[in-house]
């Protein structure tokens, strides 16, 4: 088989600054190169606000990234570009474009695979039409709900989906999504997300909630980002009606001090816990703890931690959003509710009821989401692109 040389462009990929930005991206892309046949180059731009803003804390960490580095067995790229927070997203993807240019000058390749549609699709556009390449580019969700619709940036997502060989989904409702701003269904392939099964899988509930020092009372759990599009203040407001009931967020974000406040004034702030951000690593025995993960999310594509807490036994309540539907098929597996306090109390009520058992509920993922399965086909996909 003839080697596939691929430059994979990724501007969700951890780093030591952020090691759980973009972990499923890296994993997707570590299936991908233990494929045969595979020569893999990734390059993960990192933006920085001109001297004096990149002092600011938030990005003083990345400045100290090694433009190379040996990353869990894959080579990784760190070119620099020029960031302008807030107002500079039109502009992302050309300087993203000529940093990534810069990094792999004199190799080459035979296609060109952006890993998120924006900025990385329009830049891997540019990249491949300066290279006289295919490329392909991958849909995750916000990329879609909020790039492909904001006026700045729309444009050049719809035409880094009209110029591209092939595009991928991470769910079926994603595709659909895309095809309703324009972009060919018949373009897309959907291409679910993996789960390490060796790490995800069910186990000892009050073994996992005692090893935490958590006690025998009713728990659920969200883990993501503290942003208002999470819906974490729904679940909040929906303690009112689960008496005894605490809940424990993992994550950071921007809207921290206004759950904290929240929780005080409805007088639940002994039933709010706020963990920070939590490890991967440490994600599992969290996911076991808990007696169903709520995530009554405005928009996801699919979301990862739904599918880590499925394949870990405990049960889901979501809302409408994406490939909500893809994943709970059935009552085991949780319930897809309104966003609403009083769905979302009903929902978990009905849950504490009758838990299921944790093995059937991991069991409804149908073995569906694989690493070996993501790697295999996105291996596939590139070599379509590329006609080879």
């Amino acid at each position: 088989m003839t080697a596939l040389r691929v430059l994979s462009i990724a501007t969700l990929f951890p780093d030591t600054a952020r090691p759980n930005f973009g972990l499923f991206v890296e994993k997707s892309l570590r299936a991908l190169a233990a494929q045969p046949g595979i020569d893999l180059t990734i390059v993960a731009p990192v933006g920085l606000p001109p001297f004096p803003l990149s002092l600011h804390p938030r990005y003083r960490a990345l400045r100290a990234l090694p433009l190379r580095e040996e990353w869990n067995g894959l080579t990784v790229l760190r070119p620099r570009f020029t960031l302008i927070p807030r107002i500079g997203a039109k502009r992302n993807p050309m300087a993203i474009c000529q940093a990534v240019l810069h990094a792999v000058d004199g190799s080459t390749f035979d296609v060109v695979d952006a890993q998120f549609f924006y900025p990385d699709g329009p830049a891997a556009m540019y990249v491949a039409e300066t290279l006289a390449l295919p490329f392909s580019v991958k849909a995750r969700g916000a990329d879609i709900s909020h790039f492909g619709h904001a006026p700045a940036t729309a444009p050049q997502l719809l035409e880094a989906a009209g110029e591209a060989a092939g595009l991928l989904a991470v769910s079926e409702a994603m595709r659909r999504d895309m095809a309703a701003i324009g972009i060919d269904a018949q373009k897309i392939a959907v291409h679910y997300t993996g789960i390490d099964t060796a790490r995800f899988h069910p186990g000892d509930r009050a073994a996992a909630r005692a090893a935490l020092g958590m006690d025998d009372t009713p728990a659920i759990l969200t883990v993501g980002a503290l942003i208002p599009r999470k819906g974490q203040a729904l679940v909040i407001e929906a303690l009112a009606a689960l008496p005894g009931v605490h809940y424990w967020l993992a994550g950071a974000g921007e809207a921290e001090r206004d759950y904290r406040a929240l929780a005080a004034r409805l007088g639940l702030a002994d039933r709010v816990h706020l963990l920070g951000p939590v490890a991967n690593a440490d994600l599992p025995q969290l996911y076991r703890a808990a007696d169903a993960v709520v995530m009554p999310s405005v928009s996801e594509g699919l979301a990862n931690a739904w599918v880590e807490a499925l394949a870990c036994g405990t049960p889901i309540v979501i809302s409408d959003a994406g490939g909500a539907a893809e994943l709970v098929t059935a009552p085991v597996a949780g319930r897809i509710v309104a966003r609403t306090p009083g769905a979302i109390a009903d929902a978990v009520h009905a849950i504490l009821a009758a838990p299921p058992l944790s093995g059937d509920v991991a069991a409804s993922l149908g073995g569906r989401f694989d690493w070996d399965r993501n790697g295999r086909e996105l291996a596939e996909h590139l070599r379509r692109c590329a006609q080879k």
